[in-house]
């Protein structure tokens, strides 16, 4: 909890630091929302490890030249990834039809405008977090080619990213279509990543079925 405290606040800091925009400076010295902390401590920081090229309350233009701003932008190398938390309460069950519209209308203006938008229940993060963490993995392999092992195979790597960018288990044959590789040969590369703890066996007892990410 401390390595995730101190690198919390140097990523805070660091932020407030560089910005110009007095109005999103204003906006993160008052702190993180309850939500995306939680959704930084459980989600995000156990799935990545660091912060790099994630902004928080990042400054968008709406459709009538106003200001919003994305609980997180994740922009690797120019790419543009938001993360909204979404809250569930009084006021989100009772969503009146002007905000639901408006809604609406920024997710859709933001996809236009180039924008990987993942919106992300903030009971999905306190009651699954584990399964956040492998929507994390997966959004960020959109942008990213995510490190591996340098002591595996280039199709091994590649198998264990393949893994990360799936939100369900996936069988073999799916694997060696990406691969384009032989069910013989992929099935040898699945049971060493298995033997080597990064992959596990989904369903299937006698023979493997399906695989995912450990």
């Amino acid at each position: 909890m401390l390595k995730f405290e101190e690198k919390l606040e140097g990523w805070l800091q660091e932020n407030i630091s560089n910005e110009k925009n007095h109005r999103r400076r204003e906006i993160l010295e008052k702190g993180l929302g309850h939500g995306t902390y939680e959704f930084l401590r459980l989600v995000w920081f156990p799935a990545v490890g660091n912060f790099d090229y994630l902004y928080p309350e990042w400054e968008v233009r709406d459709f009538n030249n106003g200001y919003r701003y994305l609980d997180l932008a994740y922009m690797p190398k120019g790419a543009k990834g938001g993360i909204e938390i979404q809250g569930y309460g009084p006021h989100a069950r009772d969503l009146d039809v002007r905000r639901f519209k408006d809604l609406c209308w920024r997710h859709s203006l933001l996809a236009l405008d180039g924008w990987t938008f993942l919106p992300v229940a903030y009971l999905s993060i306190i009651d699954e977090p584990k399964r956040c963490q492998q929507l994390i993995l997966s959004f960020i392999g959109k942008f990213v080619s995510m490190d591996v092992s340098s002591q595996l195979t280039w199709t091994e790597a590649e198998s264990v990213r393949y893994a990360r960018r799936m939100l369900r288990p996936f069988a073999p044959l799916e694997l060696a279509n990406h691969l384009r590789t032989s069910d013989r040969h992929t099935r040898r590369i699945l049971h060493k990543l298995v033997d080597l703890q990064i992959l596990t066996v989904a369903n299937g007892k006698e023979r493997a079925r399906t695989y995912m990410l450990r």
